[in-house]
């Protein structure tokens, strides 16, 4: 989808969902002339305030862009969970005998009371990075090595919202996991780069032994490629765009640009890149979207993905699972190749996560099975 397009869509959809608000409280409150002429203001003022924080971001107003993005996106969470209270009373409304039936004031004070608290809740599980382990048992590592460990991010959105006290903590999960080599599957950054030259430093500190890798996602293409790119690099990551490299006697790496990049044929780049790397070494994919390629998923033994957060709040997931398929987790595809996706590191837009806390995945690469890591995990598949 390209930017143009990702505006009209997400417009669209926020002003309708805007619209059902109003609604909503035209039949609680009635409030009147002056009162409703300042409602539909201020929700014509959220419905781009994205946009306006973009502009502002972009021309150097950094302070104001980010509080108008605190006020902005957290407002965008707290609709989304009035909506979704809101349908789901009026559902029960429907159901029930009418002298039963709660007054529209009463079902509008429900669903605002707990949409302010369960955003509370939000806000607090999307600072609480979670570790998850998978571990793979493969015969593919060559030579002395009987094991390796790959530490992936992904959606981390770095800009106005998420800074260097959010990152601390995914870095802190990354040291503490002492990789190999450490991956990003893309949306490392969500907007300007000319400002974060704090949380820059911060990923420069990372230098596992086997090196950083990295792909782009639909965000650095709507943040500006090219910025965002050296951004990554300055970082200390080698960007994979359609391209592979191999680690002699260790590991296949290859890494796809995303499709908001507007390349065609990427499936049948993607299968003549797998294709060109020696097949007895164990491959890994890096690829923003969780989407498998017609014909790929038999040449590469793990995809690592990311793209969907989980929904980021439920009931979210739910869409985002017509959409995709697969949401999170560990995937055995019907090749016996493994795909993993992750729920992402950060948070797009309100600086929430319900039932979808963020991660930092650390995957164990064994010859033997023993990981080692004596952690809770998803459990692959020996890979002849």
């Amino acid at each position: 989808m390209g930017l143009a397009v990702f505006i009209s869509v997400f417009l669209s959809l926020y002003g309708g969902m805007h619209f059902y608000a109003l609604l909503k409280i035209r039949r609680a409150l009635s409030p009147g002339f002056p009162a409703e002429a300042a409602i539909i203001c201020f929700m014509v003022l959220m419905v781009v305030s994205p946009i306006l924080v973009r502009v502002l971001e972009e021309y150097g107003f950094e302070d104001t862009g980010r509080v108008i993005a605190y006020i902005g996106y957290g407002w965008m969470g707290i609709l989304f969970i009035f909506l979704v209270l809101s349908v789901a009373i009026d559902i029960v409304r429907i159901l029930l005998p009418a002298g039963l039936r709660p007054s529209p004031l009463i079902a509008f004070v429900i669903a605002a009371c707990f949409s302010f608290i369960f955003s509370l809740y939000g806000l607090y599980e999307a600072m609480v990075v979670k570790v998850e382990h998978v571990n793979i048992v493969s015969q593919k590592l060559a030579g002395d090595r009987r094991s390796l460990r790959i530490v992936q991010i992904s959606d981390v959105h770095l800009g106005l919202l998420f800074r260097e006290h959010r990152l601390r903590k995914v870095v802190n999960c990354i040291k503490d996991a002492s990789p190999d080599i450490l991956v990003s599957t893309g949306d490392l950054v969500d907007g300007q780069t000319d400002g974060l030259s704090g949380v820059l430093y911060m990923l420069m500190e990372l230098s596992p032994p086997l090196g950083k890798y990295a792909v782009t996602g639909n965000h650095e293409f709507y943040a500006g490629i090219r910025k965002s790119i050296n951004f990554t690099r300055d970082a200390g990551f080698k960007v994979l765009r359609d391209e592979a490299l191999t680690l002699p006697g260790l590991i296949n790496i290859a890494g796809v640009d995303d499709p908001a990049g507007g390349r065609k044929n990427l499936e049948e780049h993607e299968k003549e890149i797998l294709s060109s790397l020696p097949g007895e070494t164990f491959t890994l994919l890096l690829k923003h979207r969780p989407h498998v390629g017609p014909g790929s998923d038999r040449l590469f033994d793990l995809q690592l993905s990311g793209h969907t957060h989980k929904g980021q709040i439920f009931p979210f997931g739910l869409l985002v699972k017509l959409v995709h398929g697969r949401i999170s987790g560990l995937h055995r595809l019907d090749s016996g190749s493994l795909l993993y996706i992750s729920r992402g590191s950060g948070t797009w837009g309100p600086p929430f996560r319900i039932l979808s806390p963020p991660e930092v995945t650390v995957i164990n690469i064994t010859a033997d099975g023993n990981a080692g890591m004596g952690q809770p995990a998803h459990f692959g598949k020996i890979i002849p």
